[in-house]
């Protein structure tokens, strides 16, 4: 996972194999050996050669032109996300480098604000690394406690599978965003470590790795099935936090006189044992674990 010597090619391949050739509009004729295009469909509908188009596939070109990249979004149907993602990839692409120190640090304006929520609320670094919580987010989640790896946790951790019945979505939203967020500086130290864990031990990262979904997180309703107080849902909101470069501001926040409302008032009343990580810890606690 530290990085592909032909990531240009593995993007083209992976999202050609979800495009049928129903949704591409051509006949779906003869045996096929793929899930989705073959490579000369994308060629043809893409109007380049087939031989063209090998190359770019196998990495013996890997400086399209703007035209052709448009044209093979087009036939890949590729929201932006993607296409800007693709761009990344080819290779008069400046290299990203986000040398994120190993230990971020939260601005203490950010913690004032962290303590003064009455809503369940984290930071996050970029690789979903929680850095610091109120006691709330971790009476709802002790993933959620400064040390954890929200990312780790939702792959390999049973209690946190459980906690979201909506399993399968999270983790989709989750690693589509850790595309979107690491781009093309795949030799990043700590998204190396975390990428090759979760390819080593989950089977289910590695499908939803393969498939090269783009996509950013955004405000959005998240279902619980806590072991306290049973199923709540909570909209999400991430905010950046300015001056510090990856980190989000992340709060749960109810529909105000829900049901849901009244159950985070009983979790939040219950005085319920929490993470011994308390609310701020080395981000290296979760990752010697």
């Amino acid at each position: 996972m530290s990085g592909s010597a032909n990531a240009l090619g593995a993007y083209l391949r992976a999202r050609r194999e979800l495009v049928t050739p129903a949704q591409a509009g051509i006949p779906d004729v003869g045996v096929r050996r793929v899930a989705g295009l073959r490579r000369e469909e994308v060629a043809m509908l893409a109007g380049i050669s087939a031989d063209y188009y090998l190359r770019l596939e196998r990495g013996r070109d890997r400086n399209p032109s703007l035209q052709v990249l448009e044209s093979l979004a087009r036939v890949l149907q590729l929201d932006d996300a993607h296409v800007a993602h693709l761009q990344t990839l080819v290779a008069e692409a400046p290299r990203q480098r986000r040398r994120h120190p190993r230990e971020e640090t939260p601005p203490q304006g950010a913690l004032k604000l962290l303590d003064s929520l009455v809503q369940p609320a984290f930071i996050e670094g970029p690789y979903f690394d929680v850095l610091a919580s109120n006691s709330l987010a971790r009476a709802l989640s002790p993933g959620f406690a400064a040390g954890r790896n929200q990312l780790r946790d939702l792959f390999l951790d049973q209690d946190q599978q459980n906690l979201h019945p909506d399993w399968q979505d999270v983790t989709e939203c989750f690693v589509a965003n850790l595309r979107q967020v690491v781009g093309n500086a795949v030799d990043d130290p700590r998204f190396i470590e975390l990428t090759e864990e979760l390819s080593l031990t989950s089977p289910r990262f590695r499908q939803l790795w393969a498939r090269h979904e783009v996509r950013g997180q955004r405000g959005t309703p998240i279902r619980f099935d806590h072991p306290q107080v049973g199923e709540l849902t909570l909209n999400r909101e991430r905010l950046e936090i300015g001056g510090a470069e990856g980190l989000m501001l992340v709060v749960f926040h109810p529909e105000a006189g829900s049901s849901d409302a009244d159950k985070l008032a009983l979790l939040a009343s219950a005085d319920l044992p929490t993470s011994d990580s308390g609310g701020r810890g080395p981000v290296a606690a979760a990752r010697s674990a």
